[in-house]
């Protein structure tokens, strides 16, 4: 029997969540003076929406996965060199931990937006997906290396084909978990008194992934279908 690696289910995990989508003094420290276009404003905003869709997004926690953590921490990564992002992860205690760049939330135009992606990356913990994905990962590092090792490979190819196998676990239903979020996302926008079909126009200026295969995330048309789907069904 081939054993797996734990390093290569748990190191896929990170890069495919932050490659998603406390403002308080818990906050990375800024380095760097804040972006143009309003930064004062947008930052503003973006402890506003903060304030009121946290706690929604905690009680949907609750209610829907009884017994997980669901104290939420939001960050702001004050970081000018970072990339536009926002995406949710888990601290060492199992915290759920979100966490926005300057540089998205300046590109944003509206509360509605920033409540949207807020909405979205908490959905992703209240859905459970970290841990899915962690379990698909190892279920594929477990198949393609038994494979590898039923084959005759020796160790490294086993480990090559470990790694294959759970790139391709971690990522079978990413695509899913993304709709989902954006679903329960929809609805935790909602919830906090923002407009969700404003929320998801960010799509429209983002690129589009299109229908790649093993990709990340859904095409860009479909996650705002299902945003449009969700609200005019009254947000269930």
């Amino acid at each position: 029997m081939t054993s797996i690696s734990p390093r290569i289910a748990l190191a896929l995990i990170g890069p495919l969540l932050a490659a998603c989508m406390d403002t308080t003094t818990g906050a990375i420290p800024a380095s760097s003076p804040p972006p143009t276009r309003g930064a004062s404003a947008s930052l503003a905003d973006f402890s506003t929406v903060v304030r009121r869709v946290e706690p929604i997004a905690e009680r949907e926690c609750r209610t829907r996965r009884p017994g997980a953590n669901c104290d939420f921490r939001i960050l702001l990564d004050n970081r000018l060199s970072e990339p536009a992002n926002a995406y949710q992860t888990l601290d060492r205690n199992g915290r759920p931990v979100v966490v926005f760049t300057r540089a998205l939330i300046a590109e944003t135009r509206n509360q509605d937006e920033l409540a949207f992606v807020l909405g979205h990356e908490t959905s992703h913990h209240i859905e459970g997906h970290i841990p899915k994905t962690q379990q698909s990962a190892t279920a594929g590092a477990f198949i393609l290396g038994a494979l590898a090792s039923l084959g005759g490979a020796g160790q490294t190819g086993v480990d090559a084909a470990q790694n294959i196998g759970a790139t391709i676990g971690a990522r079978r239903y990413s695509k899913s978990y993304e709709l989902e979020a954006d679903r329960l996302g929809t609805i935790i926008t909602i919830e906090a008194g923002y407009d969700p079909i404003k929320g998801s126009a960010y799509f429209n200026r983002i690129p589009d992934p299109g229908n790649q295969f093993l990709g990340s995330h859904p095409p860009n048309a479909e996650r705002i279908q299902v945003v449009r789907q969700t609200a005019a069904a009254g947000g269930y």
